[in-house]
């Protein structure tokens, strides 16, 4: 049952740039009915549309939709808190980000308060 696979035992991902909907559902252990599903509830998670509305996702949205089925399937969140988690997830890596851009101007201001001493 695809609910009861562990995120550990699910097949690695082939380097390939994109996957049909099958591949996202074979690769996920989740349904393809319950990928359209999580499409509308989880804003993060929107792989390109083409010819005949045919999804195709992306590494990053596979590695997504495992992160989802974790936090559903197996730690127990609901829709709205896995949404949550993942909120939170994306502010915290976005405030990390932001903190070293600061460094870095910070350092680079330094060493030209230096330069402009001499």
């Amino acid at each position: 049952m695809p609910g009861t696979t562990s995120n550990d035992a699910l097949p690695p991902i082939p380097a390939k740039r994109y996957f049909t909907i099958g591949e996202v559902s074979e690769l996920c252990a989740v349904k393809p009915h319950v990928l359209r599903y999580w499409e509308q509830e989880f804003s993060q998670l929107s792989p390109v549309k083409r010819r005949g509305n045919r999804r195709y996702y992306q590494r990053q949205d596979v590695i997504l939709i495992r992160q989802i089925r974790g936090l559903l399937y197996t730690q127990g969140f609901t829709i709205g808190g896995a949404r949550q988690q993942l909120a939170g997830a994306s502010a915290r890596d976005d405030t990390t980000q932001r903190q070293q851009v600061v460094r870095q101007i910070r350092g680079e201001l330094e060493s030209l308060l230096s330069e402009l001493k001499r």
